[in-house]
């Protein structure tokens, strides 16, 4: 008998499994890294904090990989520009939702420091999605906000690239100052001998036009040229600040 809740073993398994849902699982996994770390995190552990056995929770999350792609879903969905919700209303220019989508990145990575590099060096599901920014609403909503506002394709696509470099550049360094483990984590493990294999989602771009037409273009490695302009960007800046 358990004297916090009243419930013997078999019990509280039965009362853990009653209330589990994969939302649930994600929300106690994301609590547990931001107190533990990303590497602390196992499916049993989490069975523990759930209080139930791990193999449990692969009724509703397909192993540790498809635990972690959750949890990044989640915290990315924050990002995305809800119409009923008005952040930004018609007449606000991109340089607002720039703004917007930039704060919201920093507090995800200010509040959740454990979490952030998850999110921002985790393998997207394509090539063409950049982390932090690795979720097809939120790149359609990013596309959609310059095109709309007068930006070609090719000039909406480099301001993608850009600001993606901008926010893992500044952000994952605050978040590795305010504690957080931004090296690789480690191999994961199918702790629970799940049967069902991980596989990988299948992407459907049918509800992301700007995205489906500018494949292509999301898809080119631009790294060399992006990193040489960044670094002429900083001289002339800095330039700048010692001749005023």
């Amino acid at each position: 008998m358990n004297e916090e809740t009243g419930l013997d073993t078999d019990e509280r398994a039965d009362h853990g499994r009653r209330v589990l849902s994969r939302e649930r699982i994600i929300l106690t996994a994301i609590d547990f890294v931001d107190k533990r770390g990303l590497t602390a995190l196992t499916m049993r552990r989490l069975g523990r904090e759930l209080g139930v056995e791990a193999m449990s929770l692969y009724r509703y999350v397909n192993g540790r990989e498809d635990l972690l792609e959750g949890i990044v879903d989640h915290m990315v969905a924050q990002l995305h520009l809800d119409p009923d919700r008005s952040e930004l209303g018609p007449a606000d220019g991109w340089q607002a939702y720039l703004q917007w989508l930039a704060h919201g990145v920093r507090a995800l990575a200010r509040e959740h420091p454990n979490v952030f590099p998850l999110i921002a060096t985790r393998h997207p599901a394509a090539p063409w999605l950049r982390p932090p920014l690795r979720s097809l609403r939120v790149v359609e909503d990013f596309l959609t906000t310059l095109i709309t506002r007068g930006f070609s394709d090719d000039r909406a696509v480099l301001a993608y690239r850009a600001f993606s470099s901008f926010l893992l550049g500044h952000l994952l360094l605050e978040a590795s100052l305010l504690g957080a483990e931004t090296g690789p984590a480690e191999e994961p493990l199918d702790e629970g001998a799940s049967d069902v294999p991980n596989a990988d989602q299948e992407l459907s771009l049918d509800m992301f036009p700007h995205v489906q037409r500018l494949e292509a273009q999301l898809s080119e490695d631009h790294s060399a040229p992006e990193f040489e302009r960044a670094l002429e960007d900083l001289l002339d800046r800095l330039d700048r600040e010692i001749t005023e």
